[in-house]
């Protein structure tokens, strides 16, 4: 297979990024928009390609090699399984699902068929990220003793209005929106979710969903996490405003959305400014540190992710985040809504 025929359902803010990407990436073609609103016929137009109100009717007419899910979440799990059914690989936007229900069905029936899905948490694609995974893992820091994280920022008027009323409903709110991106960060850099406290609000906003929430967790390895999430902070402190790896956002290079620490030093990111000891055997808080910033090559995930989804389609690659690596983000993030609610410690199962 040369060249791959992706067809994207979706034309909304991260539907034209995938489209844009598709046209970027050799052996990929976009080959249909499905979308039933009323600006997709111009995204169409524009692209050269059909246009299809629905997945099934898309699938029906012009089976393409792939599809990208790019839908309210709500839409993920039907259509999912309907690219399931047909054995067309899929790239499901984050979240897998809008329940954790919903997401072990479509994971049984993705396993049960053998089918080639990846989900899109296209940080896991990033350079910048893979880069802290590796100084983690070398040791530099010495045993992770605990991270410190937020996802802080504004999120104007416009984003929760017209069709994307969903944002303000269930199933959407940044638990699920953003926070599900952030532990796909967490677990790649410090390891596995196992019991989750929460507090969340809707003060602010006033929506049904929380706009507001403080998160402290804990990793099987016996670190420790605290996390703080709001999409009404005026705040430069998320990875979006900090990673450089989105032009549609504002960059502040003082600005950091983790920092981790370790019983030898400690890694900003993602600034990459570590702080350690010149010699472990003299650590002291009276002891000066030896400060250095990392370098990193740097590169688009979006890009990094819809290349990979290529190979993936023709058979090269498996799913870096595969659908029960998406379905562990979710069980998470749901803990996170069961504390929030209850109160107390919610354990979260690793599968």
């Amino acid at each position: 297979m040369d060249e791959v025929r992706i067809a994207v359902a979706g034309a909304g803010q991260i539907g034209l990024r995938h489209i844009e990407e598709i046209g970027k990436t050799p052996g990929a073609r976009l080959s249909a928009v499905i979308d039933p609103g009323p600006d997709a016929a111009a995204v169409a137009d524009r692209e050269g390609v059909p246009l299809y109100e629905t997945l099934d009717a898309c699938l029906s007419a012009d089976r393409p090699d792939g599809v990208v899910l790019a839908t309210p979440n709500r839409l993920h799990v039907p259509q999912g399984l309907a690219c399931i059914a047909t054995g067309i690989p899929v790239l499901i936007e984050k979240p897998l699902a809008h329940s954790l229900e919903e997401g072990e069905r479509l994971v049984a029936a993705a396993e049960k068929a053998g089918a080639r899905v990846l989900v899109g948490h296209h940080r896991l694609h990033s350079p910048l990220l893979r880069r802290v995974v590796e100084v983690v893992r070398s040791g530099l820091l010495g045993r992770i003793v605990g991270v410190m994280g937020s996802a802080a920022f504004y999120k104007p008027d416009a984003y929760f209005a017209g069709a994307n009323a969903w944002r303000r409903e269930p199933g959407g709110g940044p638990l699920l929106i953003n926070m599900i991106h952030e532990i796909g960060n967490l677990r790649a850099m410090v390891g596995e979710v196992v019991a989750v406290q929460a507090t969340a609000s809707n003060a602010v906003r006033g929506f049904p969903v929380e706009d507001t929430v403080a998160i402290t967790l804990r990793f099987a390895e016996g670190a420790l996490g605290t996390f703080f999430l709001s999409d009404t902070a005026a705040s430069a402190r998320s990875w979006e405003q900090t990673s450089r790896e989105n032009e549609a956002y504002p960059t502040y290079p003082d600005e950091d959305a983790y920092t981790i620490v370790g019983t030898d030093g400690s890694l900003a990111v993602p600034t990459l400014r570590v702080k350690r000891y010149a010699k472990a055997e003299a650590r002291s808080w009276f002891e000066p540190f030896t400060c250095e910033t990392l370098a990193v090559d740097r590169a688009d995930p979006l890009a990094e992710q819809i290349a990979h989804f290529a190979a993936v389609i023709r058979g090269e690659a498996a799913p870096l985040v595969s659908a029960r690596d998406g379905l562990q983000n979710l069980r998470v993030v749901d803990a996170i809504m069961q504390a929030s609610r209850l109160g107390g410690t919610v354990e979260v199962p690793v599968a």
